[in-house]
């Protein structure tokens, strides 16, 4: 059984930080490419960030420069650095699994407001 647990989501002032953790089972982690999508209410779901197996990452252009994805193999985990938040930045963060099966996480609420 597959599960993706992501943790770290909260309330955050603009320009605070949260690091999102995404904890992988089920899969040969090491073998996926991980990425980070965000749904705000009313939108799209969109890819934020993403890192292949080789470690190769890319970004969507709104975050970068401020949000960093990393991946630990030993510990199955895949993880993103936010900072300099911005209200913009306000949406549900899905982690996600690919290669030839996808697989999508619960998600995690991230909210920037004063």
């Amino acid at each position: 059984q597959v599960q993706l647990v992501e943790s770290g989501g909260g309330l955050v002032q603009p320009g605070g930080s949260l690091r999102l953790s995404c904890a992988a089972s089920g899969i040969v982690f090491s073998a996926y490419t991980m990425g980070w999508y965000r749904q705000a209410p009313g939108k799209q779901r969109e890819l934020v960030a993403q890192i292949t197996s080789g470690s190769s990452t890319m970004y969507t252009d709104s975050v970068k420069g401020r949000f960093t994805i990393s991946r630990d193999n030993a510990k199955n985990t895949v993880y993103l650095q936010m900072n300099s938040l911005m209200p913009e930045d306000t949406a549900v963060y899905y982690c996600n699994a690919a290669s030839r099966f996808r697989y999508w996480g619960q998600g995690t609420q991230v909210t920037v407001s004063s």
